[in-house]
Order: C-alpha cells, then structure tokens, then sequence
C-alpha cells in the first residue's frame, strides 16, 4: 500500500521501515503525515510479520549532494497559507497528541534513527520511541520557547524521565542544538555513529530484538513504559501475571526446548 507523506516496508526478518517521506520539506509535518503514521502503526501492530519497527527520515537527492533530514518540525509553510480557526487549532494539536501518543505506546520495540535535523513536531516523534540512534552529523533540538509556542507530544513528561528535570528544563528553555554525540553524552540518544552506519546500526539492533519472543517483548515495553507510575508490589503483581501468561505459550516451549537443544530459539508470537 502506498502513502501520500511517508515509505513503508516490511524486511524479511521481521524488520519495518517507516521513513517520513516529504523530503523537499525536510519531512515537515502536516495533518496527511500525522493521518499516515497512524495508519502505518495500526497495519503494523496486527501484522504478525512485524517484530521491530524502524523510524527514520527519508533524504533529498540534490546534484550539489543529498541532504538529509528527520523532521524538521511542523510545516510553517502549509500554516500560513491560511488562518486557523482557534477549533482547527485545538484539532491540529490533538491529532498531533494522538499520533505521538499511538507511537509512545505501540505494542512493538521502536527505534528511532535520527539521521538529520529533528525540531519540534520531530523531536516530540522522536522521543516517543524506545531507542534514539543518532547520526553524528544530525541534531535534535526543542526550538519552541524561541518561536513563541511550546513543545508538545509529551516532551515535558519523557525528557525529564530520560535525562533528568535540570538537564531537561535547559534545552526547553534554551533550545540548545545537540548533535549526535552531544545527545549520547546528555542521555538523550542511545548512541551516535557515522551518517552511514546509522541504518546498519538501526537494522542490526531490530535484527536482535526481532529474534526476541514478542510477547515477552510486548510485556517488558507495556510494564516497563508504566514502570516510573507504579508501585513496587503493583510492579511484582504485573510481573507475576506476565510470567504466568508467557508459561502458556507455545513460544515460552520453544524457548525451553531450545535452550535443551542448544540452539537458537524461533518465535512466533503465540
């Protein structure tokens, strides 16, 4: 199936791709992209092909030399074409909240690979995965408060939980640019590598987790995402049942047969 802002495809090892597609635009948001990645996320969750699910930016190939982007945030060019009323306003943002939201907590490990500029509605995409790779030539920035508007997607909830309120308060006030190194060092990417290793690296973590069991995957991101809300019994209840759940797989039996046999194990969600 084809899509309007964005590229989608399944690998054969149980890896998709999401790369935001409005390259001439440095992958800008708009209200078609938002509409798109909810559609993708809801094709990938109920596809049982779907392990690992990669998002990234799509490129502009120039004769001067391809320049790369992530997201460079909402499309100013589309907003000012015409007035919103305040209700188009209110439902540009909810749609945005959803959208950030549905990725937040998509059943399925994500992992970001920012290859170029992330600004505003991109680094609130960004944020909303469960890994951050970086380019180490890319940059991720909250520009907002520099713009006369705010950060959104849940920026002020994750950025604290990530790097921590001081740390976190900094680049929203601020709106300090880091590149990908400077992001590792704050805690706010995984890791940072050269601009062509960075699907590599994306593909080959996805390769690991894609080999996991997904329903004990699914467990671990479901409880682990809840895990700064909750209570240490709440937590050991939670544990419990997913424990119990998982010994009436048929994976849970291939994981302990393999392990016998001493070879790799072959999950298939069920």
């Amino acid at each position: 199936m084809s899509y309007e802002t964005i590229l989608y495809e399944v690998l054969d090892d149980g890896v998709a791709i999401l790369r935001l597609n409005r390259p001439e635009r440095m992958n800008a948001v708009i209200e078609q992209l938002y509409l798109d990645i909810q559609e993708v996320l809801a094709t990938a969750e109920e596809d049982r092909r779907v392990k690992v699910l990669i998002l990234t930016g799509s490129v502009r190939r120039q004769p001067e030399g391809d320049k790369q982007a992530f997201c460079a945030g909402a499309d100013l060019k589309e907003h000012k074409k015409g007035e919103r009323t305040p209700w188009q306003k209110r439902e540009y943002i909810l749609l945005a909240h959803a959208t950030t939201r549905r990725l937040y907590e998509f059943p399925k490990p994500v992992i970001v690979a920012v290859n170029g500029p992330a600004r505003g509605a991109g680094t609130e995409l960004a944020l909303n995965g469960d890994f951050l790779l970086m380019a180490d030539t890319a940059t991720i920035a909250f520009p907002e408060t520099g713009l006369g508007t705010f950060v959104g997607g849940g920026v002020t909830s994750h950025l604290v939980r990530l790097i921590g309120r001081q740390k976190a308060r900094e680049l929203v006030f601020t709106g300090r640019v880091l590149d990908g190194p400077a992001a590792v060092e704050t805690g706010l990417a995984l890791k940072s590598v050269p601009l062509e290793k960075l699907m590599p690296e994306a593909l080959a973590m996805a390769a690991v987790l894609a080999r996991k069991a997904p329903i004990s995957l699914r467990f671990a991101k479901t409880i682990m995402t809840r895990a700064e809300d909750l209570d240490l019994e709440t937590t050991l209840m939670l544990e419990a049942e997913a424990i119990l759940a998982c010994m009436t797989t048929e994976d849970w039996r291939e994981g302990v047969v393999a392990f016998a046999e001493k070879r790799e194990p072959v999950y298939h969600g069920r």
